[in-house]
């Protein structure tokens, strides 16, 4: 039976439109902007992305929190009395204790529901990479398979989901301690832009640099030749923080490059934006591993 909820967080940055044609539920995260915690739903009812960059361009400090037990508990129980069982595809827990939750609810639920089912995958996958996992899982659940076919596909496949981001401020890896004070002053007065992915333990890391935002967009699709499986004929997605002419760019480089028709635009959300700050860029593809190369010794 095809009687199951496909449900994942914000942190994957669908919009609402995706939301509505793929048929998913989005449990909303929550971020603070000095004294008010505002929640991160796909339909922005709460805060806009573009008032929330421009408020960070401007000075604003941005904290998140993670999910708790009780808020999974709470958003997966009316599902499960309803009847149905649920397939969570949670934020990766190499970048919060999200996918945690989600798991300690699921066993409660399980427990306390035993005619229904709670299984969570942690998906290892971030930001629109997390939300083209969700896509694909969507796509297989339209088109009948079951919760653990479709939850199988997406452990056997998540680390085949390559994601590749480059920031313009590095003030925010600096807070965030993923650069030094004085690699971030070298960088800025340099022009220096680091290249990151998210690595097969779901943790954002640097691994190469180029020199001025032109290369930084450019070394993300030289990344996706490297390893993107049949990139003409899959979906692509892009997010960015407050920067679409940049993910357009990056966008027509991909189409241009691989022939690629479909590619899907949409921010940075607050809860990962809040970390990489405005000016991030990212680009997320299947291909063949989340390998790479290390273009360069900076650190």
């Amino acid at each position: 039976m095809n009687n199951y909820v496909l449900f994942t967080d914000s942190s994957a940055d669908l919009s609402q439109q995706l939301v509505e044609e793929l048929g998913v539920e989005v449990l909303p995260l929550c971020f603070t902007m000095g004294d008010k915690t505002y929640r991160n739903w796909p339909d922005n009812r709460e805060m806009d992305p573009e008032e929330f960059y421009r408020m960070l361009r401007e000075g604003a400090m941005a904290t998140t929190s993670a999910v708790n037990v009780g808020d999974y508990t709470e958003a997966l129980t009316p599902f499960l009395e309803a009847g149905k069982d649920v397939l969570v595809l949670a934020f990766s827990s190499g970048l919060s204790a999200t996918c945690h939750s989600a798991q300690i609810a699921a066993q409660e639920l399980n427990e306390q529901y035993p005619q229904q089912r709670v299984r969570v995958v942690d998906t290892l996958c971030a930001s629109l990479g997390q939300g083209l996992l969700v896509w694909h899982a969507a796509k297989l659940k339209q088109s009948g398979k079951r919760l653990d076919e479709v939850g199988d596909w997406a452990e056997e496949n998540k680390l085949r989901l390559c994601h590749w981001f480059t920031v313009s401020d590095l003030h925010f890896l600096k807070r965030g301690g993923r650069i030094s004070p004085a690699t971030a002053v070298l960088g800025t007065m340099l022009s220096i832009k680091p290249v990151m992915h998210v690595d097969d333990e779901g943790h954002l890391i640097k691994v190469g640099t180029a020199r001025g935002r032109g290369a930084s967009l450019k070394a993300l699709v030289d990344h996706m030749a490297e390893t993107a499986d049949d990139p003409g004929n899959q979906v692509v997605f892009i997010s960015h923080g407050g920067c679409l002419e940049d993910a357009q760019k990056v966008a027509q480089d991909v189409k241009d490059r691989f022939g690629t028709k479909e590619v899907v635009i949409n921010y940075v959300g607050p809860v990962i934006g809040a970390h990489s700050g405005p000016g991030t860029v990212a680009l997320f593809f299947l291909g063949s591993k989340r390998g790479w190369r290390i273009s360069s010794g900076w650190r």
